[in-house]
């Protein structure tokens, strides 16, 4: 039988109604448990190895994972965050690795084509908790710039509060639009562009016209392929320098002029 996994399923039986929750393990879901049981194995390796050996160079995977740790932290958190970047390094970088390596993992041929960041269930789960983490450490200040502006006449404060009000939601509606939109937007192109060796292929007489698309779309889909893995870079990239800039407008104390 199948797992069952979310929703509900109601099926006539006579007179009774039976009611299912569906808790199947979808692709995603699936790939999602893949790279979070991944993250929790290499990482775990790389925190035993620097208490094994601290002080000392780190070797093997920590070698390879430590100048992305270093440029979360160092070109990210601080610059965007300020004095409590420390507090939510945890955070961007648990994002910045989710988010990479489930972009990494859609690129892989034969394993059935997985697009976690690409669903957006996923991404909005993701927005929601940087919203809620934006919340709950926005500063007293902060929820006045936008509740109230200092300085700005009154009858301006009755359209610009509204607005900033908004923003409030907006933002991370923006983060989950555009992760979703832009991973999607490549697996798209490629489907499209392979879908288009069949269409030229059907009949004898389209050989010629089958083969030149063929050659011409595999060509460009490898091009995109490379693409995509600078893309799935700058993605991860972006939302976690988004998400750092929301947490530094929130808790950082304004400048005094």
């Amino acid at each position: 039988g199948a797992v069952i996994l979310a929703g509900s399923i109601s099926a006539g039986l006579g007179d009774e109604k039976l009611e299912v929750w569906d808790f199947s393990i979808t692709k995603s879901v699936f790939g999602m448990l893949l790279i979070l049981s991944m993250m929790v194995w290499v990482f775990g390796r790389i925190a035993s190895d620097y208490k094994k050996n601290p002080g000392k160079a780190p070797k093997g995977i920590a070698n390879a994972v430590e100048p992305l740790i270093l440029f979360i932290r160092d070109e990210i958190a601080k610059p965007s965050i300020g004095a409590k970047a420390e507090k939510f390094t945890p955070f961007l970088l648990t994002v910045f690795f989710f988010i990479f390596l489930c972009n990494l993992l859609g690129l892989v041929p034969f394993l059935g084509g997985f697009n976690i960041t690409g669903t957006i269930g996923v991404t909005l789960v993701l927005a929601a908790m940087v919203f809620i983490l934006t919340t709950v450490n926005g500063k007293k200040h902060y929820w006045i710039h936008i509740a109230w502006p200092p300085g700005v006449p009154l009858p301006i404060k009755f359209i610009l509060v509204p607005i900033e009000m908004a923003s409030v939601f907006m933002k991370p509606i923006v983060l989950m639009i555009r992760l979703t939109a832009n991973m999607s937007a490549g697996h798209i192109v490629i489907l499209a562009f392979s879908s288009l060796i069949f269409i030229f292929s059907q009949g004898g007489e389209a050989v010629a016209a089958g083969t030149g698309v063929g050659i011409f779309s595999t060509l460009f889909m490898i091009f995109m392929y490379f693409l995509e893995l600078l893309v799935a870079f700058l993605q991860a990239f972006v939302f976690t320098l988004l998400a750092a800039i929301y947490f530094g407008e929130a808790t950082q104390e304004p400048a005094h002029h």
